[in-house]
Parts: C-alpha cells; structure tokens; sequence
C-alpha cells in the first residue's frame, strides 16, 4: 500500500518536500567543468586565430566582406566576454569564492544578451572557415549557458538538505510527550 502511494507521488512535489533543482546540480558538477574548459579553449583557439592566421586572412578579403569580418570578430570576442564572465562566476561559487548571492549581484552586470542579427548570409559565406567555425561554436555555446542561465533565473534557489535524524528525534519526542 505504502509503495503504490510513493510510486503515484513521485515527480511530483508535496508538502514539505523541496525539488530538485537540476541546473545547480549542473553547475555543480564535472558537467560544469566540461562547459568551463570548453568556453576557456574556446577563447583561446579565437584569440590565436584573431591575433594571428585570422589578421593575414583579413589582408585579402574585398572591402565588404572586410567590413563583415571586422564587425563579426566584434560580435565574436563581445559574446566571448560575456560568456567567460558567466562561467568565471559560476566557477568561483562552485569553489567557494563567492555565494550564490554574490554571484547574482555580479551577474547582474553581466548580460548574456540575445544573439545580434548576423550579417548578409551571401556575405557571410564569404568569410574565411576558421572564423565561421569559431562563430558558431560561440553561438552553440551561448545557446546553452543562456538556457542554464534562465534556468537559475526562474528556479528557486534549492533549501538546504534537513537533517533527517533530527526530523526523527523531534518525532519521537512529540510522540512521547504527556498529553
């Protein structure tokens, strides 16, 4: 009896019990850290490649699709730093740096801001592949740390974890108590 009322329960919250937020959870875990080092490579590879190989490419292009690479590299290395700044404040509360409210703060003057409108994609196209490949990466990437981020926007924060031995102790003694 006791099992088919657990089993109608579940996924479901009652009274008294909290639910399970799996974005901290996310964010808490080598999951994290596997976005963590993909954002930071990620900053890296477009770094080299705008400092170096990315400066010769840019040499040759006719004068729109230079306008286009100027304006796209913008829009790469601004989304870049607002993605760096989202993933340095969920590794300093992941470590203990800062609280999850310290971190709002913070996050509060970091915008993960929508996707800009792109350039012509006839123009797009024109770009060299390097910087094409190190733009979409950079959107796929802002697609998923938006979604985590809404994700802690709009989840309470998780309670901390009841002692379920103190739980019983007041139990017991509310059962032993004179009436």
């Amino acid at each position: 009896m006791g099992n088919e009322r657990d089993q109608a329960t579940i996924g479901r919250p009652s009274a008294g019990t909290d639910t399970v937020s799996f974005t901290h959870r996310l964010l808490a875990s080598e999951g994290f850290m596997l976005l963590f080092r993909e954002g930071m490579a990620l900053v890296e590879a477009t770094a080299a490649y705008l400092d170096g190989e990315g400066r010769a490419d840019s040499r040759f292009l006719e004068r729109p699709v230079a306008l286009a690479y100027a304006s796209e590299s913008m829009r790469l290395t601004t989304r870049l730093m607002q993605l760096t700044s989202w993933l340095l404040l969920q590794r300093a509360v992941n470590e203990g740096e800062l609280s999850r409210e310290e971190a709002e703060r913070e996050h509060r003057r970091v915008v993960i801001a929508p996707p800009e409108t792109r350039t012509d994609s006839a123009v797009f196209a024109s770009l060299p592949e390097t910087l094409k490949s190190l733009i979409e990466r950079s959107v796929s990437l802002h697609a998923r740390i938006q979604r985590l981020d809404q994700d802690l926007k709009s989840e309470p924060e998780p309670a901390a974890a009841e002692n379920p031995v103190a739980s019983q102790l007041g139990l017991l003694a509310a059962a032993f108590q004179p009436r």
